[in-house]
């Protein structure tokens, strides 16, 4: 199958924009989901996958192999009958991705079958352009309530973020190797113990523009954050869809 990824199925979902917010909010429908937000379930830690075609979830290259694939979550700690389950055909870290210092820090997971678009799963696509300075980006995750060893997280959340400039995101990673990176977030001067799931991505001016790496603290409280850029690796991205 060709690769969609111009082409972006998203419900209201996955374009709210307007204030941060978090699943009690009374606003939000019983099967609300966020469609391109995948939950690769591990036997370690969890991930987020972004849906990015319907056989291919790009995600972060530091995350564990997912035992389960699940599309279409709300809640994971809550099975729903509007869920899909698939497993991996492939995995594709990017080229010369290196664990240490988390550079080229993306993998591309294809699907054991495609994805079913409808209302409640769809594709985001990825940028293929840099960000503007200040440009606000949508990042989602899932949190625990409370973490215990091998749960599924209940919180669906999110916050929005403006991008900072290259040279701010150089001069924060303080010893890490700066390359192809955004940042978002301020240093917070505060011990969080929210536990969120790792590899959120960034979504700016309606396209994904990272996968997020590492940060300081906790992204949905503001800390400071830092992603992969995504642009960066388009042509890889398109070239291993077309030629898998």
């Amino acid at each position: 199958m060709k690769p969609c990824l111009i082409f972006t199925l998203l419900s209201t979902a996955g374009v709210i924009l307007a204030t941060d917010s978090k699943d009690d909010d009374p606003n939000l429908p019983e099967d609300f989901t966020i469609p391109y937000m995948v939950y690769l379930q591990s036997r370690s830690e969890p991930c987020v996958g972004s849906l990015i075609h319907p056989e291919w979830v790009l995600t972060a290259a530091h995350c564990p192999l997912p035992i389960k694939i699940r599309l279409g979550v709300y809640q994971p700690s809550i099975r729903n009958k509007k869920e899909q389950i698939r497993n991996y055909s492939l995995i594709i870290p990017a080229p010369e991705f290196k664990a240490r210092s988390l550079e080229n820090d993306l993998m591309l997971i294809k699907l054991s079958k495609p994805a079913v678009l409808n209302s409640h799963v769809g594709t985001i696509a990825i940028s293929m352009e840099p960000l503007t300075f200040n440009d606000s980006c949508f990042i989602p995750t899932w949190t625990w309530n409370e973490y215990k060893n091998l749960s599924d997280p209940d919180i669906l959340t999110w916050i929005n973020q403006p991008s900072h400039p290259f040279n701010y995101c150089k001069n924060a990673v303080g010893n890490r190797i700066a390359v192809h990176i955004m940042c978002v977030g301020k240093p917070l001067n505060i011990i969080s113990k929210v536990k969120e799931v790792s590899a959120a991505p960034a979504i700016c001016n309606g396209r994904l523009h990272g996968i997020l790496c590492w940060d300081k603290g906790s992204v949905t409280l503001g800390s400071e954050a830092f992603f992969t850029e995504v642009h960066h690796y388009a042509r890889w991205i398109m070239k291993t869809i077309n030629t898998h």
